[in-house]
């Protein structure tokens, strides 16, 4: 089986009894999780993607195996994610010993090249992030279009940050608007239960990443804000 193959989104569809219709909810990425709590909203909203945060500067990093307990119930219901930052062999073989993840996310510098060697070496899926605050940041895209199973689309951090993400900050999601990319990809940064809606009309995003929007702190996810998401996933 392919990478690609492995990770491949749960579609989940529904019914308008009212239109005779039927839609696609928008798949969910949950990331940063850290509890069971958390990992149990996340299932019971139907999330299709459970992030894990493996960088020592987030306030969401846990141990691959804190992570491969809080996963045991995942598997089977929504694919599992480990979150890295230009990790090194070391660090992937551990993650992949230990959580065996379906994918690994990169949201450091990784070359198109580095991509693939990961890939290779783990076996996992790769979810590439890419930064942006203007339309020519979104050329970057071209060298992994078709390398990665899937790419993420962040809000581009300030220059003196520490962390490349998940400090709920968005951009102008119409940058995205008619962008046709291979695979399915993700809209992430600055995304809360209330403007999931929008966010997905301007950008016309198959896949949406959630972090500190679902957080009543730095790395405190909040159930009840968890379940608000994926219900306005479901409501499209």
């Amino acid at each position: 089986m392919t990478a690609w193959s492995m990770a491949q989104p749960f579609v989940t569809t529904h019914f308008n009894t009212e239109a005779g219709t039927t839609h696609a909810m928008i798949d969910v990425k949950i990331c940063g999780l850290s509890t069971p709590e958390a990992v149990r909203a996340a299932l019971d909203g139907r999330a299709a993607f459970i992030g894990f945060m493996f960088f020592a500067k987030s306030p969401r990093d846990i141990a691959p195996d804190l992570a491969a307990r809080l996963a045991a119930p995942v598997r089977g219901r929504a694919k599992v994610v480990a979150v890295t930052v230009d990790p090194d062999d070391a660090a992937l073989d551990r993650i992949t010993a230990i959580l065996k993840p379906d994918l690994i996310q990169l949201h450091g510098g990784e070359t198109p090249q580095r991509a693939a060697q990961i890939a290779a070496r783990t076996g996992a899926g790769v979810i590439k992030a890419l930064p942006v605050s203007e339309s020519r940041d979104l050329d970057a895209a071209n060298a992994f279009d078709g390398l990665v199973d899937h790419l993420m689309f962040d809000a581009k951090p300030p220059k003196d940050a520490d962390r490349p993400g998940g400090g709920g900050a968005a951009f102008d999601w119409t940058l995205l608007s008619g962008r046709r990319f291979e695979r399915p990809w993700f809209l992430a940064g600055g995304l809360d239960p209330w403007n999931l809606a929008e966010a997905v009309r301007a950008s016309g995003a198959p896949l949406i990443d959630v972090s500190s929007g679902v957080e009543r702190g730095a790395g405190l996810k909040d159930p009840g804000l968890i379940s608000a998401f994926l219900d306005a996933a479901r409501r499209g």
